[in-house]
């Protein structure tokens, strides 16, 4: 986009004008005895305590409240690698959500560079400022080295929210859809449309979850995923995890006689695929603008529909999940975040209105209050089951 398509008198560009977020002191500093204690000379007792003893740096700066929103510009939303600068608009979003949603505060890191062991050692340099790592908008494949190595090297928790954060939502929404139609996880036949990053993620929270992995089927461009095909990396993992059928053929195949379809990939499904799905089945079409079957065709042949889009019931929105997932860690003071603490965390946000499903609300709305103070309550428990909390 050209400074000539930049409109000064839009509602949105004029919004963003100066950014969306700025640093306040939490702190008076209108005397010499306050500067004396917020600066020097105060400040250097709690200095050479931290010296002494690094742990109370958590009590004692803002590290217990505060996550890095990182990324080096290479997914960003649906506009693909458009750069660290480009990409700075949609970590400050995240960042004020962070804040508005489980009040984390959090602090945009666009990194100008899209080398794995740059961005590995640039996240660990800057760690000790921060109580966790927020990855954000960073391709695959290369995301799942980035965080593997990063939840490996450091003591604080790591989180890929494009892989993570959506399959905790979906896993809730799963969880409650089978719920409303009396179906058990573990009997649903279940396709997923994509073998990205959230593909990846998805598949392996819905079995961590108690869905049956021999009744998983994934799918990438090219079709079904099994060890038919030759796969290296994450699909190689997926084909030795799911599939054990051994089928093989296009998405249409795969969802012959499937109870659930989980879109995550963008690419369009045909409505005939959808027809051959399982009487009262369930469809997740998550690509966001364009879903990979339109929500009112996806309804003439299931009983269940959700959308990544706000303007269709069941949004399936990661901010669900991730200021609530942050804040239970933070809370607990975690060193990792773990599978247990991610299952927790959809059971929560699940919980929050099973007691009022309907098929046109099996998730709580993005806005609703309840969800990130249950979220954060079921992590921090989760992470002291798990062994890894501090506190």
């Amino acid at each position: 986009m050209s400074s000539s398509t930049v409109d000064p008198a839009d509602p949105v560009f004029r919004l963003h004008v100066g950014g969306k977020m700025a640093v306040t002191s939490t702190v008076p500093l209108t005397s010499r005895e306050d500067l004396s204690l917020a600066y020097t000379p105060g400040v250097a007792r709690v200095c050479e305590a931290i010296a002494a003893d690094p742990a109370l740096a958590d009590d004692y700066t803002w590290v217990s409240h505060t996550v890095a929103v990182v990324t080096d510009g290479s997914a960003v939303l649906g506009l693909g690698n458009i750069g660290p600068r480009a990409a700075l608009p949609v970590m400050e979003g995240k960042a004020v959500l962070f804040k508005q949603f489980a009040g984390v505060d959090a602090v945009p890191i666009c990194l100008d560079t899209q080398d794995v062991d740059e961005i590995v050692a640039t996240v660990k340099a800057l760690a000790p400022s921060f109580g966790g790592i927020n990855l954000e908008d960073i391709s695959a494949p290369r995301c799942f080295e980035v965080e593997r190595r990063l939840d490996e090297e450091l003591a604080i928790p790591v989180f890929h929210d494009d892989q993570h954060g959506t399959a905790i939502v979906v896993l809730a929404a799963l969880r409650n859809a089978a719920a409303l139609l009396n179906r058990k996880l573990g009997d649903l036949r279940v396709v997923v449309s994509g073998a990205g990053a959230a593909g990846v993620a998805v598949t392996k929270m819905l079995i961590a979850g108690g869905v049956n992995p021999d009744q998983v089927v994934v799918c990438d461009s090219k079709g079904i995923i099994g060890r038919h095909r030759e796969l290296t990396g994450t699909k190689a993992e997926l084909a030795e995890l799911t599939n054990a059928e051994g089928r093989q053929g296009d998405i249409t195949e795969a969802l012959r006689g499937a109870d659930v379809l989980i879109g995550v990939s963008g690419g369009q499904i045909p409505e005939a695929a959808v027809v051959g799905m399982a009487p009262g089945g369930i469809v997740f079409a998550l690509a966001n603008p364009t879903p990979e079957v339109h929500p009112e065709v996806a309804a003439r042949h299931v009983a269940v529909v959700a959308t990544g889009r706000s303007d269709y019931p069941n949004q399936i929105n990661n901010v669900l999940a991730f200021p609530g997932v942050f804040r239970g860690a933070l809370d607990a003071r975690a060193t990792r975040i773990t599978e247990g603490m991610k299952v927790a965390a959809a059971d929560a946000i699940a919980g929050v209105v099973a007691e009022s499903l309907t098929a046109e609300a099996i998730v709580p709305s993005p806005l609703d209050p309840r969800v990130a103070p249950a979220v954060a309550e079921a992590v921090a428990e989760a992470a002291r089951r798990d062994g890894v909390a501090r506190r």
